[in-house]
């Protein structure tokens, strides 16, 4: 259950600037929908409207990584910090941007291994190799 109130359309409405991120966020995804993330942010306005502006330049803009390779990336750093919302609604995104269910499985294979031996290595405390400095 939410901490905060989802805010709806009609609400938004009350609020230009929430209105403003609103209409953005559908016009730079060709949608009318707006998720329940950007609903919940619209309670503070100013951080919407911040969060927005980081997301939109990294995720919906053109750049060095494919969008579907920083789709996979986000489900990887999600999964690492257990945000079940974002592992979902960046799945969902990926496989819009053509991810095949073989990607996913090796996305998935390489999150696995990735927190494996990220945990061995920390638990042990390896030292770095030189040649690896960077």
């Amino acid at each position: 259950m939410t901490t905060v109130k989802l805010i709806t359309d009609g609400e938004a409405v009350a609020d230009p600037a929430v209105q403003a991120v609103f209409k953005d966020i559908r016009a730079t995804r060709n949608s009318d929908f707006i998720n329940n993330f950007w609903r919940a942010l619209a309670n503070d306005p100013p951080l919407l409207k911040r969060t927005w502006e980081g997301l939109k330049s990294t995720m919906a803009t053109e750049g060095a990584l494919d969008p579907l390779v920083r789709e996979m990336i986000y489900i990887a750093v999600s999964t690492a910090n257990g945000c079940s919302y974002c592992v979902h609604s960046h799945t969902a995104a990926a496989r819009a941007r053509g991810m095949t269910p073989a990607q996913h499985g090796e996305l998935l294979a390489v999150i696995g291994l990735a927190a494996q031996t990220n945990h061995l290595v920390t638990a042990m405390q390896v030292p770095v190799d030189q040649a690896f400095e960077v």
